[in-house]
């Protein structure tokens, strides 16, 4: 082969080839390698020119096609796979070459790997891709971090193909070390909040309001004209349109109700628990999930127990107050997944700017929304806010909001709805606004039956006491 290509791409599945065929069209020259040869042949098939994109199977080949210093991106499956694959590319690769990792790997695996490559004069860096399979190929949300150095000759590819939001590209350098995939892991994890934010809107829709899905339809089409304008509200309304083609009804009726994951979400979930940022709204989408996989068993419970006999709300009313508490919710999402960003990036060194990061997911990824350039203003009219929910131009979003939350909560208690992520994101709301919680009552109890101590609100110090009627 003696044509030599820009940018390299390994793996050459769904995401990997639509991700080289963008960045083909946007002007550079690309090399796929996948170890299938008729994943090799379906790119080259669909490429149409072998001089503007192209595939190999061997690795050696795949090296030696590629100009100084090679550029070279895996969208493989996280996990043990990327560290094949690296091991694979070592012997064929020179000082100053750069590997990118387009997966979703785990955080600290990265800070791993990078610091290997380095000893070895290789740059390497972590790049989360967010849009799914038609993001890569139209213009995805691209958040790297790692060898500034690495990005920097790889940044007219990566802004070219990337989406772009008035004109700006939806990509930005993060940070160093791990920075891009632990963004890339925080952004999942709000996409899991989201999602069972609108799961729970659609169930109280459904069961209080008598919604058909033409109607569910409508709604979700023209809350997506407003001020829930989001990816996820729009692929909602086009869902409830959709028939299915395997007999005579809605699509949605015929899906079974158990939400499968990979891991993001838990990873976030676990590591806000490490830092100790309070991520509630999250927690709770991550545990709906399990919740959803034990069919069985609430198929079995939902016949021992009695439930209460649905009420049921004026449709407008309900639409006009699920629009309102979802919007609260979505806010209030958004705010412990940034919070928790924000925790992090002084905990691991990564200096984040959250503005920068609410820009790039302006568009091209899965959680884009309308809300987004309203965050992006204030974090750049406050560059240290610690919570969106702090900021003043988000006290009047919220506080017009709220009650709404509560009003609709109370609702699904007192009916049998389930409505888990509205209500964690009220609960987190009240707490977080709260100067006072019962949390002395705890660290009085951890004293009495510990000795753990505990803090006075009169006076500074630690403080211990011999209760007088332990036993």
């Amino acid at each position: 082969m003696e044509h030599t290509y820009d940018f390299g791409l390994v793996g050459l599945g769904v995401m990997g080839r639509n991700f080289i065929l963008n960045v083909a069209d946007n002007g550079f020259t690309a090399l796929g390698n996948d170890l299938d040869p008729q994943k090799v042949q379906a790119l080259i098939e669909e490429g149409g020119n072998t001089e503007r994109v192209n595939a190999v199977v061997e690795v050696s080949a795949f090296a030696k096609a590629l100009s100084s210093p090679r550029k070279i991106m895996m969208l493989v499956p996280a996990g043990k796979v990327v560290d094949i694959v690296i091991e694979s590319l070592l012997p064929h690769l020179d000082k100053g070459d750069i590997l990118i990792d387009g997966g979703n790997s785990f955080f600290t695996d990265t800070d791993r790997r990078e610091a290997y490559l380095a000893e070895k004069g290789i740059h390497f860096f972590g790049a989360g891709v967010s849009g799914g399979a038609e993001g890569a190929r139209k213009g995805p949300s691209i958040m790297p971090g790692g060898s500034k150095a690495g990005y920097a000759a790889v940044q007219p590819i990566f802004e070219a193909v990337a989406a772009k939001f008035e004109g700006e590209p939806c990509v930005a350098y993060l940070g160093p070390k791990s920075a891009g995939n632990y963004v890339k892991m925080v952004h999942n994890g709000i996409e899991y909040g989201l999602m069972q934010l609108t799961s729970e809107v659609y169930d109280v829709l459904k069961k209080a309001g008598n919604l058909s899905n033409n109607e569910l339809h409508h709604t979700y089409k023209q809350w997506n004209a407003g001020r829930l304008q989001s990816f996820l509200v729009e692929i909602t309304s086009e869902i409830f349109a959709e028939k299915d083609n395997l007999g005579n009804a809605d699509l949605i009726d015929q899906i079974q109700d158990k939400a499968k994951q990979k891991g993001t979400g838990k990873w976030t979930s676990q590591n806000a628990m490490d830092l100790g940022i309070p991520v509630p709204s999250i927690d709770i989408a991550v545990s709906m999930r399990e919740i959803s996989a034990l069919k069985d068993e609430r198929t079995i419970a939902d016949s021992l127990y009695d439930r209460p006999e649905i009420a049921q709300m004026d449709k407008e009313k309900l639409i006009d107050l699920t629009e309102k508490a979802f919007y609260f919710s979505y806010i209030v999402t958004y705010a412990q997944g940034l919070h928790q960003l924000a925790d992090a990036s002084r905990e691991y060194g990564y200096n984040l700017n959250i503005a920068e990061i609410a820009k790039i997911w302006r568009a091209g990824c899965i959680i884009r929304a309308k809300l987004l350039a309203d965050i992006t203003k204030a974090f750049e009219a406050d560059t240290v806010l610690p919570n969106l929910l702090l900021s003043p131009s988000f006290i009047s979003k919220v506080q017009g909001s709220v009650s709404a939350a509560r009003e609709l909560v109370a609702f699904g208690a007192l009916n049998g709805i389930p409505l888990p992520g509205i209500s964690n994101s009220l609960t987190y709301f009240d707490a977080y606004t709260s100067t006072r919680l019962p949390l002395n009552l705890i660290q009085a109890q951890r004293d009495y039956f510990g000795s753990h101590t505990y803090e006075r609100l009169d006076r500074e110090g630690v403080f211990h006491t011999e209760w007088k009627l332990k036993n």
